[in-house]
């Protein structure tokens, strides 16, 4: 939620020297405005999916990871129902939520809607919970296919349960969080992002089962590095097309006698196609195979065979372009020539809800140089935009930090 991220110059940004600096930042911000050092803070990542794309509320499988992209919540507890809100990034706007009150949306600012919408889903799940004033700031890039939003989601979330001595699991957090964008934001996600923001462990991507949410870290190659390349094609339009395919992937699931796109074969998928329109079984192909793709993926990196990954990240987002239909020109762009230098290591494909965003790529450690010159000499001119290059690390999952900023754990 960070000014910084709508910057428009050709930008490469490492945060591994500026997360301190953030976290002090908020909390001098949280002294100043309301005359006291916070209690604690919660930090909560946001995330980078590596494969598995709109398979999550299909029942899928996804393979996200954590990154070191964080929104921080400073909190310090009251003594009555008054949640006092002030998003630093929002040039310190405010909102005062009263718990004994029922919570209403906000036409006029997006961004309170996904707080009164955890504390709506906590209060649904009858947690008696205390006062707070809280302020939220953050480096999640906002409009990027990051999920800046599930970041905020699983911080509040945290930061009310904690101050008010309620102990809930990271599929419970995630849940919540989930359930705020669903019903008050009306955003029909799936669970992926949620989940991984309160589920990340370090150095590792998580495969997760969207059907029994049971999840299975797997280490990243050291070799390599995540390079997320920002196209600065903003996705405005990302939330209605994001449920029209929802709605789709339910009309092909529905015509196989099924409850989830997860239990079509790809066999099953040809086979009883029927009389199907071409649209929805094109986005019911993409799921299945991309499913299995996810699958291979993590038996590749489980076997050291990082010759794969290329084609299947490659196979990834030309499905999201032919099948689902999600992808950009520019994004395109930027995919083909990521692998025109990756050359057959690694892999590059879009990541996130589509029509715009980010793409992500695993890039061998000797080929990062060659990646971002390539990009900065050759995206500006195609395509008139430019672009911002992060570097980042697979990051644990949401946290408790004391005020001295040492981790408190995430029970």
């Amino acid at each position: 939620m960070s000014d910084d991220l709508h910057q428009t110059g050709s930008l490469v940004v490492d945060t591994n020297s500026t997360q301190d600096s953030l976290s002090q930042v908020t909390r001098k911000y949280f002294e100043t405005h309301y005359g006291s050092p916070a209690e604690f803070l919660v930090r909560a990542p946001g995330r980078v999916n590596i494969i598995g794309e709109h398979t999550d509320y299909n029942g899928g499988f996804v393979f996200p990871a954590a990154i070191n992209y964080y929104t921080y919540v400073a909190v310090s507890k009251r003594h009555d129902s008054i949640v006092n809100v002030v998003a630093r990034d929002w040039s310190g706007e405010v909102d005062h939520i009263d718990l004994t009150k029922p919570m209403h949306f906000d036409e006029a600012r997006m961004w309170p809607n996904y707080i009164r919408g955890v504390v709506e889903q906590l209060q649904k799940r009858n947690y008696p919970l205390q006062g707070c004033d809280l302020v939220v700031s953050g480096n999640v890039p906002q409009g990027a296919g990051l999920s800046s939003s599930a970041a905020l989601e699983v911080g509040i979330a945290k930061a009310l349960t904690h101050a008010s001595g309620i102990t809930l699991t990271p599929l419970e957090l995630a849940q919540i969080g989930q359930d705020a964008e669903n019903q008050f934001v009306n955003c029909a996600c799936g669970i992926m992002d949620q989940l991984i923001s309160t589920s990340g462990v370090e150095g590792h991507a998580v495969m997760i089962d969207c059907r029994n949410f049971e999840t299975q870290s797997v280490p990243l190659p050291p070799s390599y590095e995540i390079i997320i390349i920002n196209s600065s094609v903003q996705r405005g339009l990302v939330d209605s097309e994001y449920n029209q395919r929802r709605a789709q992937c339910e009309t092909a699931a529905a015509h196989y006698g099924v409850d989830l796109l997860r239990q079509v074969s790809v066999e099953q998928l040809h086979v009883q196609r029927g009389d199907l329109d071409d649209v929805s079984f094109k986005r019911a192909k993409h799921v299945v195979e991309e499913n299995a793709r996810v699958l291979e993926m993590v038996e590749c990196l489980r076997s050291s065979e990082h010759g794969k990954l290329f084609q299947l990240m490659h196979d990834s987002h030309e499905s999201m372009r032919s099948l689902f239909e999600i992808t950009v020109p520019a994004i395109d762009f930027l995919v083909e020539l990521v692998a025109k230098t990756l050359d057959g290591e690694g892999g590059v494909r879009m990541t996130g809800g589509g029509f715009g965003g980010c793409v992500v790529a695993l890039v061998p450690v000797n080929k990062v140089a060659q990646v971002k010159a390539a990009v900065e000499a050759n995206y500006f001119n195609e395509t008139g935009l430019k672009e911002v290059i992060y570097t980042a690390r697979a990051s644990a999952g949401v946290v408790v930090l004391s005020t001295g900023f040492s981790a408190d754990g995430v029970g």
